[in-house]
């Protein structure tokens, strides 16, 4: 006889489905969990999609972002204090589950709500002044930003991958989570830029004489092609991000190792597809192919995934 499904189930189920729907290059990584990281991990991802949606969304005002963060906030703070969470929220009911099976660092959720009211404050920005906001002067500015937005998902995934003890596996997460972001932000300098954001280093900018703004056709301007230039410079040093952060692989066990493998393979062969040809950004959104994701996956669960080359880390 057929056992009814539980309210839990139907909760990880909500959260699964969210993943396969959302989570275009994650979900690769995700799958290749066993059932039970698998849920948990779809859990974390679909409240961290939730935090992002709330940034992203351009109805809703400044105040009413702020005010949607914090009750998000509020509402993690509540599992951590042990409340039960409410019976008609799937994604909270899932994640209480889940900080209950696996030491999930909910702390790292609130980084992410930061980080996602600094992008709200550079929306507001934004519309105040009919300009795109560039809030980061330096590299390290940015880097704090990409540590709240990502390197918060790699803690968070690592509380349920699990590792053997090493005192610098945490810090391994978050070096990679700031990688995939470097590379999200590289891909997405045209989309962030039409909602308002350029989130790359205005130093840096500077210093190669490279602009960002839209031609009369809508696509990136680089004339001089001083803005690909930077380009390939930001992605040799990304690289670098990678290599410390994929330093985390051989602590985790097998699935889990080939689930973070995934993930960061797929987003460091965009990232190297970008630097080989950075104007190719320049009108669309570069992805890889859903073969070319599903090769890398399969790389990562065989363990060949290839080691990343070392890159410089400095600004």
């Amino acid at each position: 006889m057929t056992q009814a499904p539980t309210a839990l189930d139907e909760a990880y189920a909500a959260c699964e489905e969210i993943t396969r729907r959302e989570a275009r290059n994650f979900s690769y990584g995700i799958r290749l969990l066993p059932p039970p990281k698998r849920s948990a991990l779809s859990a974390v991802y679909a409240l961290a999609r939730r935090i992002d949606d709330i940034g992203d969304d351009g109805t809703r005002s400044f105040a009413e972002k702020t005010a949607d963060l914090a009750a998000v906030r509020d509402a993690v703070d509540a599992v951590g204090a042990g409340s039960a969470p409410h019976p008609a929220d799937p994604v909270m009911i899932a994640v209480t589950a889940a900080a209950t099976r696996y030491p999930i660092p909910l702390g790292a959720f609130a980084e992410l709500v930061d980080g996602v009211e600094a992008d709200a404050r550079m929306d507001a920005r934004s519309a105040s002044t009919g300009e795109a906001a560039a809030p980061y002067r330096t590299f390290d500015d940015m880097t704090v930003y990409c540590r709240q937005v990502a390197g918060s998902v790699g803690r968070l995934c690592l509380g349920i991958f699990g590792a053997r003890p090493h005192p610098e596996a945490a810090h391994y997460a978050d070096q990679l989570g700031i990688a995939l972001q470097q590379t999200n932000i590289l891909r997405d300098i045209r989309e962030d830029l039409g909602h308002g954001r350029i989130y790359l280093p205005t130093e840096e900018l500077e210093r190669f004489g490279a602009e960002v703004r839209l031609d009369e056709r809508g696509v990136l301007a680089d004339p001089d092609g001083r803005l690909a230039e930077y380009i390939r410079f930001a992605a040799d040093r990304a690289r670098g991000w990678y290599a410390d952060g994929l330093r985390l692989i051989p602590l985790l066990d097998r699935r889990s190792s080939a689930c973070a493998g995934a993930m960061a393979g797929i987003y460091r062969k965009l990232l190297d597809d970008i630097a080989a040809d950075p104007p190719s950004t320049y009108a669309r959104r570069r992805s890889l192919s859903a073969w070319q994701k599903a090769g890398v996956a399969a790389r990562a669960l065989t363990g060949r995934l290839a080691a990343a080359s070392k890159g410089p880390r400095t600004s």
